[in-house]
């Protein structure tokens, strides 16, 4: 047992060495921290990640290490990219971690739209989980909803384990719930799919809306708003013309001098 934990000790030293060398060269080491409590999301799409996760029986015998790994703040730097999960895990070493996942195939994405049209009105519902049953359960459904199906996903992970799943890469599969607390958006990134696309006509005009109200407003608009008469041409240039209060000061010397030079001239003939 003595053996043991000083062996455990040794290695996370070694590891922290590691880090330190390579923040030294510039590399960032952020651990992913998974919240406490039993569960490691929070939100809708966090936990319903995990489910759809722990739902397949060739993962389960290599989920629980994963867990706990994560759960310890092994998980650095991971990313989520269209197609791709990335990060770095401490074991016994620091290894590369890379999910190669396929882009949610055009007619499943279509299927999806379909199934939602005119339920999506608004885009922070959508990302809360907020929706009605039938939508989130289309949404989530494990063979045509959005998460992708065992036979989607490759894992590459530069540990000497040879198992199709290691715990390293099951780590990273959780850590994704734990980011999708943050950041639910990026399921849509993952799988290849714009989540603008759900919105139904009417949320499509709120957004757009908004972008183009300025645009619309006309002097009519103008006038009622601020209380501006647009209609009449002559004060524009009126308001420009007394403007450059300098120019005119200019105009009145030029004609003082005249006068000046006319009154000495005719006390030197007196």
């Amino acid at each position: 047992m003595w053996w043991s934990y000083s062996d455990a000790k040794e290695r996370k030293n070694k590891l922290q060495r590691e880090i330190t060398r390579r923040q030294k060269r510039g590399e960032t080491f952020t651990a992913l921290q998974a919240p406490r409590g039993i569960k490691l999301s929070k939100t809708f799409w966090g936990q319903a990640w995990c489910r759809n996760l722990e739902s397949y029986q060739q993962y389960e015998n290599r989920l629980p290490r994963g867990r706990s790994y994560l759960r310890q703040g092994n998980v650095y730097n991971l990313r989520i990219e269209q197609g791709l999960l990335s990060a770095q895990v401490a074991g016994s070493e620091l290894y590369e971690t890379r999910i190669h996942i396929q882009p949610l195939q055009r007619p499943q994405w279509k299927a999806i739209q379909k199934a939602c049209a005119g339920q999506v009105n608004s885009m922070l519902d959508l990302l809360a989980g907020r929706l009605g049953d039938g939508v989130m359960a289309v949404l989530t459904d494990k063979d045509g909803g959005l998460f992708p199906k065992p036979k989607e996903i490759r894992f590459d992970c530069s540990c000497p384990d040879y198992a199709d799943m290691c715990k390293h890469v099951s780590a990273v599969l959780y850590g994704v719930g734990v980011l999708l607390d943050e950041k639910p958006e990026l399921l849509f990134t993952l799988r290849g799919v714009d989540q603008a696309e759900l919105l139904s006509e009417a949320g499509q005009s709120a957004v757009s809306g908004l972008d183009q109200a300025p645009s619309d407003l006309g002097d009519a608009d103008l006038s009622a708003l601020f209380g501006i008469d647009l209609s009449g041409a002559e004060s524009v240039p009126a308001v420009v013309e007394r403007k450059p209060a300098g120019k005119r000061a200019g105009v009145k010397k030029q004609a003082v001098k005249p006068a000046k030079k006319a009154a000495r001239k005719k006390s030197g003939s007196s």
